[in-house]
């Protein structure tokens, strides 16, 4: 399928900021299944952007802005070329070895709940495969999504207990069992095109990586209960939320923030459909 995306972060300040430095992990990798046709960034200000890759291998970009603003606008432009590979992800350039992904995190620490209900999800028997679609399947039906349940800084085990929570949410939950049962996982944030009719959704989508011997990494959407196909853009990785959210930073001045997001995924020939957070 041939996507198209239309990214936009925009920041209004109360009062003109000094400095503003922010990582941006918004540019996606060619790899099998998934083919980058073209990409750019562009800020509405006077800017510098640097171009690099972090541990993970995701392509950042730092941007720093040292002139004073009121408001930044950061728009992210592409095309993407994706192809259905029933969740197998491979052809990634420089992958990191899977036991990295095995260490949990503050966000996706098991504690007794998430522990009793790896617990069970593995009691059941099958493969390892088997188990990560019980898993999958199994917080999908036992949690709500709800945007305004949770934040950023909410942990795997109060979001579950919660029962509710965003894709995010849901994502450090499957990486909190599955690493429980020595599994390794991996979160992926990215964009997704949505086919449920639905127009208002959080800016970016999340999902997960987790490893198969013998496979390699699937994908899998805890969200919606399904394995990746050729509606998912992949972008970033990391054990967690902070290692792969889309833009992180801090600034000096600038008073207080308001932030809206905006993101169009098109596919040719179809409808577009429209995620908004603002």
């Amino acid at each position: 399928m041939r996507l198209t995306v239309a990214y936009t972060t925009t920041y209004h300040y109360a009062e003109p900021t000094r400095r503003v430095i922010q990582l941006l992990r918004v540019t996606p990798l060619s790899f099998t299944g998934q083919n980058v046709l073209d990409w750019r960034i562009d800020v509405d200000c006077d800017a510098q952007l640097r171009e690099g890759r972090d541990g993970y291998g995701n392509v950042t970009h730092m941007l720093y802005v040292d002139t004073p603003v009121r408001d930044l606008r950061i728009s992210v432009a592409g095309r993407v070329l994706t192809e259905d590979t029933s969740g197998l992800v491979k052809g990634l350039a420089g992958d990191l070895p899977p036991a990295v992904f095995c260490r949990s995190t503050s966000l996706t620490e098991a504690g007794p709940a998430l522990g009793g209900f790896a617990a069970e999800v593995s009691g059941a028997g099958g493969s390892v495969l088997d188990r990560l679609h019980r898993l999958a399947a199994r917080i999908h039906q036992s949690l709500r999504f709800d945007t305004e349940a949770t934040a950023v800084e909410t942990v795997a085990e109060e979001a579950y207990a919660a029962g509710h929570g965003v894709c995010q949410d849901f994502v450090h939950i499957f990486l909190a069992a599955a690493r429980r049962l020595g599994i390794p996982a991996r979160y992926i944030s990215g964009h997704l095109l949505r086919r449920d009719g639905a127009d208002v959704q959080p800016a970016a989508h999340a999902w997960v990586e987790a490893w198969v011997d013998d496979l390699g990494w699937v994908a899998f959407d805890p969200t919606n209960g399904i394995s990746t196909d050729d509606a998912y853009i992949r972008v970033a990785c990391g054990l967690d939320y902070r290692d792969a959210a889309p833009i992180a930073g801090a600034r000096s001045g600038g008073g207080t923030e308001q932030l809206s997001v905006e993101v169009a995924v098109r596919a040719a020939n179809a409808q577009s459909q429209w995620q908004v957070q603002g």
